[in-house]
């Protein structure tokens, strides 16, 4: 068993009337089975309403399953004498780092998950700094939150969850709110920490171009796993992905396009670096890049 594995997860949405009988309910989950190893890095990927935050939001007991089972850290997250354990083997970043980010100043920001744990207060100042080091944060520790742009906030409310050391972190939509240049300082940490420290992670996006640093990729419609497996086998199929309302990576799109057109290029070319490769070998190849014509 994986660090995260569920069975025949179903999770449903219900809306009561104000004498709280219940009036609709709407399945957001629905049959998900999924096993995720120690030390992946796995995006998760699904147009709005396709399910993928509420699958996150199983992935540290914020949601308990309405059918079907979640363990986490090989802990059941029905069982509420886990929830202690599970909170601390998988940690949770959102959207906005606002929401999660508590201290006046950095450093007591990322103290106050282990502090609120008990953890002692020499061991407590030692992840505080390992984890600031971790994320490229240590020269702004003195510094308040709310003088930072995005994705150092982004950085720090990491560097929080880090302190606590969980084995698994949890990213619903991380980078939704900030610019392009955040997007990659949060990306780039988030790799670092997955292959330096053996961190696994779960990312929750809508880029593509985040998912393809991922080592795995599933994709999600109507709460179901409707694709799942490397960057290149999910958008070496650009025509199913986009029947998931989703896009692939320009480049990957291009490449699509011009093979397409007659020009023989692989599929699943997911780099600006793997495209300029394969065209320049192309031309090497025939000079054109165009298929031979026959009468």
């Amino acid at each position: 068993m994986g660090i995260i594995k569920t069975a025949k997860l179903v999770y449903d949405y219900i809306r009561r009337d104000e004498e709280n009988n219940m009036e609709e309910t709407d399945r957001a989950i629905d049959g998900v089975d999924v096993d995720i190893k120690e030390g992946d890095f796995v995006a998760v990927l699904g147009h709005n309403g396709s399910g993928k935050s509420t699958l996150a939001k199983h992935m540290n007991a914020l949601l308990m399953p309405t059918e079907g089972t979640v363990w986490i850290g090989e802990r059941d997250s029905k069982e509420e004498e886990n929830l202690w354990d599970i909170r601390q083997t998988a940690g949770m970043v959102f959207q906005n780092p606002d929401n999660q980010i508590i201290g006046s100043v950095v450093e007591e920001d990322v103290g106050f998950g282990p502090e609120n744990i008990g953890v002692p207060t020499g061991e407590i100042w030692q992840r505080v700094n390992a984890s600031l080091e971790a994320v490229g944060m240590t020269a702004y520790r003195s510094h308040s939150p709310n003088k930072l742009s995005g994705g150092q906030k982004q950085r720090v409310a990491i560097a929080g969850v880090m302190a606590m050391k969980p084995r698994c972190i949890v990213l619903d939509e991380p980078t939704a709110m900030l610019d392009p240049n955040g997007r990659h300082e949060v990306i780039r940490t988030v790799k670092e920490l997955n292959r330096q420290e053996n961190i696994t992670v779960i990312l929750i996006t809508h880029y593509m171009e985040e998912a393809i640093q991922a080592d795995r990729v599933i994709v999600m419609d109507r709460g179901k796993i409707v694709m799942d497996g490397t960057p290149k086998e999910v958008f070496s199929q650009v025509e199913t992905v986009k029947s998931y309302q989703l896009d692939v990576p320009q480049v990957t799109e291009l490449a699509y396009e011009l093979k397409k057109a007659g020009v023989k290029l692989p599929d699943g070319i997911l780099t600006i670096d793997a495209f300029v490769k394969e065209l320049m070998s192309v031309w090497k190849a025939d000079g054109s890049g165009k298929e031979a014509q026959h009468d």
